[in-house]
């Protein structure tokens, strides 16, 4: 059994800011104070002492979440693309809200999030490719590491793309909303029966309810 332990990165300025950041790697999309503080108190509260390897997107807001997460810890850090979080196409950098105000038939107005729908006219990745790339890297880590506890440091979208891709891949994509910045979210595979299990959805530290 593989078990992984998805890790979101901590928030950024694009997050408080409520931009649409995917693939963007600039100073607005690096943690913050806030995030950093984020970050550090997960190191604090979820020891991944227990864990084989890290595998972390290459961008730079999640290099330094998995830095830090990894202080104490000391573990093996690889990066993979198929980990990257999805990127909108020509809404990268672009307010949600302005965007939900001029596209409204495209939002979701309960998760103020886009629909599949968004992306022919945002150019954007759409829904399908994400899970498509999230469930081959999560099959091949299985295969080569078939008794590993991996943590896995990404995105908000893509977490939701391995969830979906675990579940069954629902019809409604809706159905589940992105999680939490530097939330925990722990999948396991059984390689033997090319099963998924989700064990916990978007656990967050010190998390008041």
């Amino acid at each position: 059994m593989t078990e992984f332990y998805f890790v979101r990165h901590g928030q950024t300025a694009a997050n408080a800011a409520g931009l649409k950041q995917g693939k963007i790697n600039t100073e607005i999309t690096y943690l913050s104070e806030t995030g950093k503080q984020q970050a550090e108190s997960l190191r604090k509260g979820f020891d991944i002492s227990f864990a084989d390897q890290i595998i972390a997107s290459p961008l730079q807001r999640t290099i330094d979440t998995a830095n830090v997460l990894n202080r104490s810890a000391n573990l093996p850090v690889t990066y993979d693309k198929r980990l990257l979080e999805i990127s909108y196409g020509k809404w990268d950098g672009k307010k949600n809200a302005d965007l939900m105000a001029k596209y409204p038939e495209l939002f979701d107005h309960t998760l103020n999030d886009v629909f599949p729908s968004y992306a022919p006219v945002a150019d954007g990745e759409t829904f399908e490719h994400v899970i498509d790339r999230v469930d081959a890297f999560m099959q091949d880590v299985a295969r080569k590491y078939p008794d590993q506890k991996i943590i896995l440091v990404t995105h908000g979208f893509t977490i939701k793309a391995a969830v979906l891709a675990a579940v069954g891949r629902p019809k409604n994509m809706m159905v589940i909303e992105e999680p939490d910045n530097t939330s925990v979210t722990r999948i396991t595979r059984a390689v033997s029966t090319k099963t998924y299990y989700l064990r916990y959805y978007n656990r967050v530290v010190n998390s008041h309810f």
